[in-house]
């Protein structure tokens, strides 16, 4: 494809002046941390600060680091989403309000290397810093919990990371069919409501792309349903699939509704 190799360069440095490139790492990271640090203490926080009557017991669960990692995800599923969404719903959207897309229009690419590139990088910065927020829980969970096995965090982490490559995914096909404002209020509802849903009454089905981050949280013990797992990671492999496809469909119609 026509200059994918500039676009990314472009969408990199872009990226790095307006600074996600650094605090979306970092906000993933402080999350990881807090998690086992905050679950290990909290009990003693809760008995010096709870205003217990003299003699009463306060008993908190016994977590162990498989627990931990979970709980961090369930962090990620409604704050990361979010970070998602709001660094990047206008990603597409909004360079063709502010005019920054006529720049690129009038050279000799492809809106499939357009969209691509934005694709890719979003991918990287948002796959590392989700990453990085998990290792960063994993050695503090194997100081102040048990040591998880290596094989269970990387099954984990790998298949979570399908998931939150289709929210990224999400995110820039609806900025490039919608305005800015569009684009964040059907994210949402794709990426957060109909995961609320799914959660809710979700046991009467067992294919879906928002049962991966369930199936993800299964790794660490087994997962009973294999063919759902299996065709759930299909399924969410083919909309990934169908959305980059329209995604770059709706880059190239809406095209015209650039401001010069």
């Amino acid at each position: 494809m026509k200059g994918l190799s500039v676009l990314l360069q472009k969408e990199w440095r872009e990226n790095a002046r307006n600074f996600k490139l650094y605090w979306i790492p970092i906000v993933f990271v402080i999350f990881g941390i807090i998690e086992p640090v905050t679950n290990h203490f909290l009990p003693e926080i809760m008995k010096s600060v709870g205003n217990l009557p003299e003699g009463s017991e306060f008993t908190w669960p016994q977590f162990r680091g498989e627990d931990i990692f979970v709980s961090l995800m369930g962090q990620y599923q409604l704050i990361g989403i979010l970070i998602i969404v709001l660094a990047f719903m206008g990603s597409i959207s909004g360079e063709r309000k502010s005019g920054t897309a006529t720049l690129l229009y009038v050279r000799p690419m492809s809106f499939g290397s357009y969209f691509l590139s934005k694709w890719i990088v979003v991918n990287g910065i948002i796959l590392g810093s989700v990453w990085l927020g998990f290792f960063a829980a994993w050695y503090y969970i194997n100081i102040l919990f048990n040591p998880v096995a290596a094989g269970d965090v990387f099954a984990f982490l790998a298949t979570y990371s399908l998931w939150i490559i289709f929210a990224v995914t999400v995110v820039l096909s609806f900025s490039a069919w919608m305005p800015t404002g569009g684009t964040a209020g059907l994210s949402i509802l794709v990426l957060i409501v109909l995961q609320v849903i799914d959660s809710v009454i979700g046991a009467f089905w067992t294919v879906s792309p928002w049962k991966v981050a369930t199936y993800a949280s299964m790794m660490f013990s087994s997962i009973t349903n294999q063919s759902g797992f299996w065709m759930s990671i299909g399924l969410t492999f083919v909309l990934i699939v169908v959305l980059i496809l329209f995604g770059i469909n709706m880059a190239k119609r809406n095209a015209a509704k650039t401001t010069v």
